[in-house]
């Protein structure tokens, strides 16, 4: 896993430039783009919204479902999204947006939904195969960038290839005995971990999530500010020593953030040191917003996996969601297996 994420620059870079060559031109007027993906897939939709959303007038959402919402129809363009090909709810959101006669695009290493889309004429941007979903996120991520290029005021081709090269050199020294990664995992410890971030790195903190759900096979979550401001707070005001000793909050910071956001925040890192709960920021120095976006992949990614040897834990299976498709194939339903994947060894710390 951890020689899978070190090819995160090179996949971006490979991924721009099949998405570029590869994408037929984009309407001068499209305004509406769907990306229907799950898990590993769809992260890289997310993350590229968050680009779009800043940058551009693209009105990029990102579908988890069987169902495409109504209002989804042409003129706007549907991207089909699974790294396998066999993603069920990403091949009916593809079955249904032909009926819908809408534009479609397939973003996939193959499977039934490469055999759909080349039966269908519709354009493929191949995905290499040969890993977890999880650890092709720059390839999927530079595909997407690089199919929407078009949309932004200018070529993201320099910016990317620079934030590339940046993380490129960056790489070792993250990835080293004692980096930012494994201190933040110190701290964090056995607790369950909350990331939290703004909506500029919304998706980044539900892929920080992810990760130590499939790669630590442990519990997390994830907020967005402000909105936990609203409700969340309300769960952490009350925190007492159970909290104290079974969670941790990291917050994700960057350069962009809003200052209308900063009291409140300053408040609610207040309030959790008053109750001796654990509050790690994890600082993001690109001051550019894909860098910061690649920079907190590479961090959150070894994040997990440092969680993950201090368990004792190998992070490429995910023997329950194979168990879960299995039992559910064909539309049946078998009891759950009560056998762990792996059992945990903590570490004293």
């Amino acid at each position: 896993m951890l020689e899978l994420m070190a090819q995160l620059p090179t996949q971006l870079r490979n991924g721009f430039r099949e998405g570029t060559e590869q994408t037929p031109p984009l309407p001068a007027e499209l305004r509406q783009v769907t990306v229907a993906g799950m898990g590993g897939s769809a992260i890289a939709g997310d993350l590229a919204m968050s680009l779009t959303s800043a940058e551009t007038e693209l009105n990029l959402q990102v579908v988890r479902s069987y169902e495409l919402p109504r209002p989804i129809r042409a003129p706007g363009w549907l991207i089909a999204m699974s790294y396998s090909g066999n993603t069920q709810e990403t091949l009916h959101a593809y079955a249904e947006a032909g009926r819908r006669e809408m534009p479609r695009l397939a973003i996939t290493s193959g499977g039934e939904l490469g055999e759909r889309a080349a039966r269908d004429g519709v354009p493929i941007l191949a995905v290499p195969p040969g890993g977890p979903p999880r650890a092709w996120v720059g390839f999927l991520l530079g595909t997407l960038l690089g199919a929407l290029d078009a949309s932004f005021p200018r070529s993201n081709e320099a910016r990317l290839s620079s934030a590339a090269q940046e993380l490129s050199g960056q790489w070792p020294e993250l990835a080293a005995e004692g980096a930012l990664p494994s201190r933040l995992a110190e701290t964090v410890g056995a607790r369950l971990p909350t990331i939290c971030a703004e909506p500029p790195l919304a998706g980044l903190a539900r892929r920080w999530k992810t990760q130590v759900e499939e790669n630590a096979k442990r519990g997390a979550t994830f907020e967005v500010l402000p909105e936990m401001f609203h409700n969340a707070v309300v769960g952490w005001d009350r925190a007492g020593l159970l909290d104290r000793s079974s969670r941790a909050l990291l917050f994700l910071d960057w350069s962009g953030a809003s200052p209308e956001i900063r009291p409140r925040r300053e408040y609610l890192v207040e309030l959790l040191e008053e109750r001796k709960v654990p509050v790690v920021h994890v600082p993001l120095a690109s001051s550019d917003h894909l860098g910061a976006i690649l920079e907190g992949i590479a961090v959150g990614d070894l994040f997990s996996l440092a969680l993950a040897r201090a368990d004792g834990i190998d992070p490429m299976p995910t023997e329950a969601i194979d168990r879960m498709k299995a039992a559910t194939a064909g539309g049946g339903r078998t009891a759950p297996s009560r056998r762990a994947t792996a059992k945990p060894r903590r570490t004293a710390r």
